[in-house]
């Protein structure tokens, strides 16, 4: 399978890389293919090219884990685009949340369907503004 691997990357310090490297490697040790955004996407290049390839990689996914923190503005892009091409998600990590709507409520939300999209059963045009 392959795995995307949705987390911080700007505000990432070495303990939290290192358990993200931690976890890819338990999942490639098992045979799956994993893209980490900090270690396969070359961080020195332009934002726009940065969103692109890591667009390109969650739409050759099967599935995208995720390692939710709400100060990264990144995370929220890659869980948006994750969200546009309906992929099947796992979160690995979380921020607590009560019962007002949130990221991290939605994200438990969303793990727990298999579909989202199909779920959806709002008007699918503008025409009804």
């Amino acid at each position: 399978m392959k795995i995307f691997i949705i987390c911080s990357v700007r505000e990432a310090d070495q303990e939290y890389k290192n358990k993200i490297m931690g976890y890819a490697l338990e999942l490639k040790l098992k045979g799956h293919n994993v893209y980490v955004p900090f270690i396969d996407t070359d961080q020195s290049s332009k934002g726009l090219t940065i969103c692109w390839h890591n667009r390109e990689a969650i739409k050759d996914a099967d599935e995208v884990h995720i390692f939710y923190k709400s100060k990264s503005q990144g995370t929220h892009f890659d869980m948006g685009v994750t969200y546009a091409l309906n992929k099947k998600i796992k979160v690995i990590e979380n921020e607590e949340f009560g019962e007002e709507k949130s990221f991290p409520k939605m994200l438990d939300e969303w793990e727990k369907e298999v579909n989202p999209v199909e779920v959806y059963s709002g008007p699918h045009s503008f025409d009804g503004m």
